[in-house]
C-alpha cells in the first residue's frame, strides 16, 4: 500500500491509480513552515513579558520546585533535575536543557541567577560546565520569588505533550525577571535581545508608573537608567540614544571594559583591566590582542598579560612610559573587544500570545498588569479558602452549643450524617466536618480555639473583600510587594548594587596618532604591470635592478614615506586607499593589490600615486569624459573602495593628473591635438563629466593640465622635453569637445606628453 501524504484541512485531492493522493506541494510546505515558525517563536525563542522566561526556562524552574530544590535546601544532582524536565514537560535534547539550566547558575551570564549550582558550571574564559552527572544545583530567593503564589490558583496550568501532567503557562513573577536578567533569542525571522537591568531601578520605575500611569518614556528612564550587566563594563552611550533605544524597543548599548592605571615605580606603570564587556569570552579576547600586539596593530601595547584569579585582572604594558594611558586604551576599544555593542531588541510575547517589540514603558505596564491579575486571583483563592473554612467553624461552634444530641444522633441514627443536617440546619460540608471529628477536639479549650480562629479568619475576610473591590487597594498592595524586591536587591545589598558604570567615550583620532607612532621612513613603492605592489627602503632611483615575477614587469615607481597613504585609481573608475606601513616589503615580490582591496577581476590599475591632502585631479575615461575632482573627496575608508567617474559600459577610467593650471591639453588615439581653458571643466566630486574631445573613432590617449605662462611641455622617447609657448599653440587652440588637429612636429608617436605629475 503506497504512503499518503495528507492536505491541508483533511481530505486530499484525487486519488492516484496506486492510492496516492495528489496535494499542492506548495500549500503542504507553506503550512508546515508556518506551523514550524510558530512552534519557534511562542515556544523556544521569544520570552514572555509577564515572566521574562522561555519555555524551557520555565519548565525547569516548576521540576525544580516540584522536586523541593527550594532554597535553603538540599542540591540534587543536574542529572535529576534535566531528566524530570525532559520526561515530562520538554520533549527536547537533554544537552540543550542542561545548557539552559547551566546559564541559570552562571553569575557571569545571569545579572540574578534562578540556580545555584555546586560543582563546575563552567567561567568567563568559555570554558563549558562538568557534565550534568557531576553537578548540583537548587533554586534561589530570586527563583522563589518567581514561584511564589504558583499553587494559589495565580496562573493557568495546561497540559504537558503527552497530556499526563499540568505545567504553568507563566510564572506569577514576582520578580520583575524580563528586564533584570534579560533574555536573547533567534526565532523564524524575528529576534529578540534585552540586557540585564538593575532591580532597584526597575522597582523605582514601576513604583512611579503605578503612581503616574501616564508616565513618559522621559521620566521612566530617570530612574532606569541602563542597561546593568553581570559582569560589570563602563556604559559610554549617548543619553539621547538611550531614551530612543528605550522609546522604540530597539536600539544598542556601547560597553567598554573598566580600567586603572597602576604605578609599578621609576616612573613606570601599567594598566589593569578589572571588568570586561559583557559575553566577551576573556581567553578569545586575550588571544585577540595578542594576534593583534604580533601583527604590530598595537603601536602603543608592549605586552599583555592575564593575572586573573577569581577576579579579572587582565595587565597591559605600555611601550613606552611616555604613552598616554587613555590614548593605549582607546586604540584598544577600538580594535578589540574591549568596547562592545549589546543590541537592544525588546520583541517578546504579549499575554504569551502575541509577538511584539515593546518600549520600556509597555514592558512595565505589562508585567504590573500580570502582577494585578496575580494578585486578583491569589486574592480569591485565599477567599474562597476561607469561606470553606468558615463554614466548617460555623458547624463546629453548632456542634460545640448542640454536642450531647449531636452525639445521640450519631449513636442511634442510620443515617446520622442526613439527621445532623436537617436537624441542625448544617450543609453537607459541616456534617462531613463534624462527623469527621477526634473525641479529643471536644474538649472547652478546643471550641476557645475555634471561636478566636473564626474571628481572625472573619477579619481577613473582610479585607479580602476590600481589596478585590478596590483598585486603588489593589495597587497599594502591589507597591507595598515592589518596595519589599527592592529592599531585599536595594543598591546597599551586595546583589542589588549596580555593577556596570556610566562614563564617556573619548573621541581620539586613533588614526592620527597611529600617524605619528609609525616613524618617517623613506620608501620606494613599486607597482609591477600585473597590479603586485610592494615597499623598498630609502629612495631608489634606478629602478632597472628591480626583479618580477615572469611576464610581469614594472609599471610604477614612486618615492614615498611611510605616514603617506597611497591612492589607486582602478579602470571601474573607483579610488582605494593603502597605508606602506601595511604592504609587504621589498625583499619579496609583493602582493596583489586585489588582495588588498575589493576590486573586480576585469578591472586594471589606472594610476598609483601618494596622496596630497589639497590636490585637484582631472579624471577621465576612454570616451573623454571627465571632470576636476578634489583628492580629499577621493580617500576612501574601506575595502570597497569610494566610486568617483562613472563609466559607460563600453568605456573604461584611462587618465588621473594633477589638474595645476589653467589650460588642459587633450590628445586623442587618432593624433589630434586640443588645448582648450581648464575652467570649461566642472568640479565634482563624482559622476561622468564632460566631454573633453571628440572623435569620429578611437578615444582619448593622454592629457595634461598646464599654466598658460610657462606653456605645454612634453617629453620625447629619447627623454628630452619640448616646451612650446601658448602662442605658438594658437592654431590648437579652441574650446571643450573639439576635434582639434595633428599635433606640432617632434611631438612623440606614443601620443603621450610623459610623466604624468603624480608622482
Amino acid at each position: 500500500m503506497g504512503n499518503k501524504l495528507i492536505p491541508p484541512g483533511g481530505a486530499g485531492g484525487p486519488e492516484g491509480p496506486d492510492g496516492i493522493e495528489q496535494i499542492d506541494f506548495r500549500e503542504a510546505l507553506e503550512e508546515r513552515y508556518l506551523a514550524y515558525a510558530l512552534s519557534t517563536i511562542m515556544h523556544r525563542a521569544l520570552p514572555d513579558v509577564r515572566d521574562g522566561m522561555k519555555p524551557v526556562h520555565r519548565r525547569l524552574l516548576y521540576a525544580m520546585r516540584l522536586l523541593k530544590l527550594d532554597p535553603g535546601q538540599g542540591f540534587k544532582k543536574c542529572a535529576r533535575i534535566v531528566g524530570d524536565v525532559m520526561g515530562k514537560y520538554h520533549p527536547h535534547g537533554d544537552s540543550a536543557i542542561y545548557d539552559a539550566l547551566v546559564r541559570l547558575a552562571q553569575e557571569f551570564s545571569q545579572r540574578y541567577p534562578l540556580a545555584e549550582g555546586q560543582g563546575n558550571f563552567g567561567n568567563i574564559d568559555g570554558d563549558s560546565a562538568a557534565a550534568m552527572r557531576y553537578t548540583e544545583a537548587r533554586l534561589t530567593e530570586t527563583a522563589r520569588l518567581l514561584l511564589d503564589g504558583i499553587d494559589e490558583d495565580a496562573i493557568d496550568f495546561r497540559e504537558t505533550y503527552d497530556g499526563l501532567d499540568q505545567e504553568p503557562v507563566v510564572l506569577p513573577g514576582g520578580f520583575p525577571n524580563l528586564l533584570a536578567n534579560g533574555s536573547a533569542g533567534i526565532a523564524v525571522g524575528m529576534a529578540t535581545s534585552i540586557p540585564s537591568h538593575n532591580v532597584a531601578e526597575i522597582c523605582d520605575a514601576a513604583l512611579h508608573l503605578i503612581k503616574h500611569p501616564n508616565a513618559p518614556t522621559e521620566k521612566l528612564v530617570e530612574f532606569t537608567k541602563g542597561p546593568d550587566f553581570p559582569t560589570g563594563g563602563v556604559l559610554v552611550e549617548y543619553p539621547t540614544s538611550i531614551l530612543e533605544a528605550y522609546k522604540t524597543g530597539r536600539g544598542g548599548f556601547r560597553v567598554q571594559a573598566k580600567w586603572e592605571k597602576e604605578e609599578t615605580g621609576r616612573g613606570t606603570w601599567v594598566v589593569v583591566i578589572t571588568e570586561i564587556p559583557y559575553q566577551v569570552q576573556k581567553s578569545k579576547l586575550i588571544e585577540k590582542i595578542t594576534e593583534l600586539l604580533m601583527a604590530r596593530k598595537l603601536p602603543f601595547l608592549a605586552d599583555i598579560r592575564d593575572e586573573s584569579a577569581e577576579d579579572i585582572r587582565i595587565v597591559l604594558e605600555p611601550r613606552s612610559r611616555n604613552v598616554d594611558e587613555h590614548l593605549l586604551m582607546a586604540s584598544l576599544f577600538k580594535l578589540t573587544d574591549l568596547e562592545s555593542r549589546f543590541p537592544l531588541n525588546m520583541n517578546v510575547l504579549s499575554r504569551g500570545q502575541v509577538p511584539n517589540v515593546l518600549g520600556l514603558r509597555n514592558v512595565l505596564s505589562q508585567w504590573l498588569e500580570h502582577r494585578k491579575e496575580v494578585l486578583i486571583r491569589r486574592s480569591q483563592h485565599r477567599l474562597d479558602k476561607i469561606e470553606h473554612r468558615l463554614e466548617v467553624l460555623d458547624g463546629y461552634l453548632i456542634a460545640y452549643l448542640n454536642l450531647d444530641e449531636m452525639i445521640r444522633i450519631i449513636r442511634h441514627e442510620d443515617e446520622p450524617k442526613r439527621e445532623l443536617m436537617k436537624t441542625f440546619s448544617l450543609s453537607e460540608i459541616q456534617a462531613e466536618a463534624i462527623l469527621n471529628m477526634r473525641l479529643r477536639s471536644l474538649r472547652k479549650l478546643e471550641e476557645m480555639e475555634i471561636s478566636g480562629e473564626h474571628d481572625k479568619l472573619a477579619a481577613e475576610r473582610d479585607e479580602l473583600n476590600a481589596l478585590l473591590a478596590s483598585d486603588d487597594l489593589q495597587w497599594k498592595t502591589i507597591s507595598s510587594e515592589i518596595r519589599t524586591v527592592r529592599k531585599s536587591y536595594g543598591p546597599e545589598t551586595e546583589m542589588g548594587k549596580r555593577r556596570t558604570q556610566f562614563g564617556e567615550a573619548e573621541d581620539i583620532d586613533l588614526e592620527g596618532i597611529h600617524n605619528t607612532m609609525i616613524e618617517r621612513e623613506p620608501i620606494t613603492v613599486v607597482v609591477s604591470q600585473k597590479g603586485w605592489i610592494r615597499v623598498m627602503k630609502g629612495h631608489i632611483q634606478d629602478t632597472s635592478g628591480l626583479s618580477f615575477k615572469q611576464g610581469d614587469g614594472l609599471a610604477f615607481a614612486f618615492p614615498a614615506e611611510m605616514t603617506d597613504k597611497l591612492l589607486v585609481f582602478s579602470t571601474g573608475g573607483r579610488f582605494f586607499t593603502l597605508t606602506p606601513d601595511k604592504l609587504p616589503g621589498g625583499r619579496s615580490q609583493g602582493e596583489p593589490i586585489r588582495l588588498m582591496v575589493d576590486m573586480d577581476q576585469d578591472q586594471d590599475i589606472v594610476a598609483v600615486f601618494v596622496h596630497k591632502p589639497g590636490r585637484k585631479l582631472l579624471v577621465a575615461a576612454t570616451d573623454a569624459r571627465g571632470f576636476v575632482v578634489s583628492e580629499d573627496d577621493i580617500v576612501a575608508n574601506t575595502r570597497k573602495g569610494k566610486q568617483v567617474l562613472n563609466v559607460s559600459a563600453d568605456a573604461e577610467a584611462k587618465l588621473c593628473v594633477p589638474a595645476d593650471g589653467d589650460r588642459i591639453a587633450v590628445i586623442g588615439t587618432n593624433r589630434k591635438l586640443l588645448v582648450f581653458p581648464l575652467e570649461q571643466v566642472g568640479e565634482m566630486t563624482r559622476g561622468r563629466g564632460v566631454r573633453l574631445q571628440r572623435y569620429c573613432d578611437g578615444g582619448i590617449s593622454d592629457a595634461v593640465v598646464f599654466k598658460a605662462e610657462e606653456g605645454l611641455t612634453w617629453i620625447n622617447s629619447a627623454g628630452h622635453s619640448f616646451t612650446r609657448t601658448l602662442e605658438e599653440l594658437s592654431d590648437w587652440c579652441g574650446d571643450r569637445a573639439q576635434a582639434g588637429r595633428l599635433p606640432p612636429t617632434g611631438f612623440p608617436r606614443s601620443n603621450k606628453f610623459g610623466s604624468n605629475g603624480l608622482g
